[in-house]
C-alpha cells in the first residue's frame, strides 16, 4: 500500500516521437536507463526551450519544487547513460498529454 500524498499527474504537450537513444561504437550489449515521459518533457522545457523552472512548472501543472526534482532526476539519468554508454529508453511515468 502506498503511503503519503498521491502523485500529481504531470502535463506533457505530446508523446515523444523518439523513445530510445542507443550509443554507437560500444561493443557488446550496453545496459539501459529509463527516462520517464515527464522527465523528457522537463529537459525539453528547461534545456531545449530555455524556460525558467517557474514557467516550465506551470506548463507541466506542478510546483516549482516538483519540477526541479523531476529535472534533476532526468539530468542524472541522461548523464549516467552518456558517461557509461547506456541505452536511454523513454517509458512510463505519471503524466497526461494535453494540447497547447
Amino acid at each position: 500500500m502506498r503511503r503519503g500524498r498521491p502523485k500529481k499527474v504531470r502535463i506533457i504537450r505530446k508523446d515523444p516521437e523518439v523513445r530510445q537513444f542507443s550509443p554507437r561504437g560500444r561493443r557488446g550489449r550496453p545496459g539501459d536507463s529509463l527516462l520517464k515521459f515527464e522527465e523528457l518533457e522537463a529537459i525539453r522545457l528547461a534545456d531545449h526551450m530555455g524556460l525558467s523552472q517557474k514557467d516550465a512548472a506551470q506548463f507541466m501543472g506542478v510546483s516549482q519544487q516538483t519540477f526541479s526534482r523531476v529535472l534533476k532526476n532526468a539530468r542524472g539519468t541522461v548523464s549516467e547513460a552518456l558517461v557509461k554508454g547506456k541505452i536511454i529508453r523513454v517509458y512510463g511515468g505519471d503524466y497526461k498529454v494535453t494540447k497547447y
